[in-house]
């Protein structure tokens, strides 16, 4: 039996997950989690065979989330299960420790074999993540720039591409404003682009953000 934790911050997320995955006869959710704490708080004191994640709960989230529970279950097989596109998040999720990568969309027709296959010892991901991954790793390949970003610098990258201001970033993250303002700088740097705007088409060409800058969304 593969015991698998659920963790999405909607409760009828979880349930309607739970109903896909019901009738398998080997795959039981054996623990649910509603943010990041709780998923370490279950980690901590179950066992489990498949964590199955949504990257944007409230707390502890996404890639730290990822190597937080991998620090303290090495063994245990991760699944990311997200609202966002796989040309955002697959890459950095499956270094970060992942096993695989599934969106929303997908999950009612891909979850339960998705979870076997990692249970298995597999991966999960599109052709598309395997190739970026393949090139990643490739000593002459040629990354895209947001690539080259650190995650916590992708992650102010993506607030600011949604128009957040330097000061609110510091204030979702817990960092100071002079902190973020030298990510910025550095993110520009690394970039190879000359201010904000730039920064912002190049987030919506390469379509990393979920909805158009000024919109609310997590992070």
């Amino acid at each position: 039996m593969i015991r698998v934790l659920l963790a999405d911050d909607h409760a009828i997320v979880r349930a309607g997950l739970k109903e896909i995955l019901a009738d398998t006869g080997d795959i039981e959710v054996t623990g649910e989690a509603a943010n990041g704490q709780e998923v370490l708080a279950r980690v901590f004191t179950q066992d489990f065979d498949v964590a199955v994640l949504d990257m944007s709960m409230p707390g502890r989230n996404g890639i730290e989330l990822i190597k937080l529970v991998k620090a303290e279950k090495p063994k245990l097989r991760i699944l990311v299960l997200s609202m966002h596109s796989e040309e955002q998040y697959a890459v950095r999720a499956l270094k970060a420790g992942a096993s695989g990568y599934l969106t929303k969309e997908s999950a009612a027709d891909q979850l339960v074999a998705a979870i076997r296959r990692i249970a298995a010892g597999g991966a999960y991901v599109t052709p598309e993540t395997a190739e970026r991954l393949a090139l990643g790793a490739a000593p002459r390949a040629v990354a895209a720039a947001h690539t080259l970003l650190s995650d916590r610098e992708f992650q102010v990258f993506r607030m600011i591409a949604r128009g957040v201001s330097v000061s609110q970033i510091a204030r979702e993250l817990s960092l100071s404003v002079k902190t973020i303002s030298t990510h910025k700088t550095r993110i520009l740097e690394k970039m190879g682009l000359a201010n904000q705007a730039e920064l912002i088409r190049y987030a919506l060409e390469h379509h990393l953000l979920d909805e158009p800058p000024g919109s609310s969304l997590k992070a």
